[in-house]
């Protein structure tokens, strides 16, 4: 099917895991007694919104929300349906993972229709277990499908930022510090968006759990609350890495507020040694009369042992001191 005028797929559910693709013409001539209809829409495809106001069947309001530009993940029973926007990581080329793709969803219990913003991999996977015939059965089970295979996607970059982060700390104990900071900052960014959506969308899906509608199985709705305990075990792990990140970033800060009071530190002592040398060698120096040694053949060897001397004084001065 051609993208283009806004159409991804449209399939009628077998009932035994597969489907039977479809065009505009068969969504328009489409019956519940054929089986269950899915209808993925693009949209910004030039047919997508004309459909949906005028041959999907839905209310102006939630026309409206399937496609609106940008949306937090929630879920809203209307009537008999529900209005459900998700978030999947976005694993397009070239892309980061932490600008989510919305994957918008209207669902009743004979047909679901959803419209992405982007490419979004999820969708993909559940169409590919239809064409194998491993697929959903029903609308319930679609929703469960998606929301599972959103959840799965998002499991791999999850698992690369827990890497990332346990690579730093190894750094970090290794004191292999050096741009470490900008990296760091970049994973609590990171952490920080891929928060922004999940925390509702894990809300979203567990309210799906609990509602009472009446299409929605027993079987569906413990799919739709493994799910959200997926979910809410990402928000977890999402938390714990940004605490990490905060204690790697205060312990890198910490080395290099050693580093420069040390080096500081370094520096003050040898300009307390330096400073009885310049004011002697300023005496000494002057070009006046009566200057001690003077004229003597001896007086560099003197003056140059006079400086010793005080160097190992303040040494030793230092070292009792305990600032050596």
């Amino acid at each position: 099917m051609s993208e283009q005028n806004g159409l991804i797929n449209a399939c009628v559910l077998d009932g035994n895991g597969g489907a039977r693709d479809i065009d505009w013409d068969g969504i328009d001539s489409w019956q519940p007694s054929d089986g269950a209809l899915w209808v993925h829409l693009d949209r910004h495809g030039a047919e997508t919104e004309t459909w949906l106001r005028t041959h999907s069947g839905l209310r102006a309001l939630h026309v409206d929300a399937l496609l609106a530009e940008e949306t937090q993940p929630r879920a809203a029973i209307m009537g008999g349906g529900i209005l459900i926007t998700l978030r999947g990581v976005n694993l397009n080329p070239g892309a980061d993972p932490e600008d989510m793709v919305s994957l918008r969803i209207w669902v009743d219990g004979h047909r679901m229709i959803t419209v992405r913003l982007r490419r979004l991999m999820a969708t993909t996977d559940v169409r590919d277990r239809l064409v194998d015939g491993t697929g959903p059965i029903d609308t319930g089970d679609l929703l469960r499908a998606i929301a599972g295979a959103l959840t799965q996607r998002m499991s791999p970059v999850i698992s690369d930022l827990n890497d990332e982060i346990d690579a730093l700390e190894k750094s970090v104990i290794d004191e292999t510090v050096k741009g470490l900071r900008k990296r760091l900052n970049e994973i609590r960014r990171e952490a920080i968006a891929l928060h922004r959506y999940l925390a509702p969308q894990r809300d979203a899906v567990a309210h799906l759990s609990v509602e009472g509608v009446a299409w929605l199985s027993a079987d569906h709705r413990l799919g739709l609350r493994e799910s959200a305990d997926h979910v809410a075990r990402i928000v977890e792990d999402l938390d714990a890495m940004r605490d990490r990140a905060a204690v790697i970033q205060d312990e890198i800060a910490n080395r290099i507020a050693e580093h420069t009071n040390r080096n500081m530190y370094t520096l003050s002592v040898v300009a307390a040694l330096m400073l009885p040398l310049g004011v002697i060698t300023g005496l000494f120096g002057m070009n006046v009369g009566g200057i001690p040694l003077a004229d003597n053949k001896s007086g560099f060897l003197a003056i140059t042992l006079l400086l010793s001397a005080v160097v190992i004084l303040q040494v030793l001065i230092f070292r009792r001191l305990r600032w050596l």
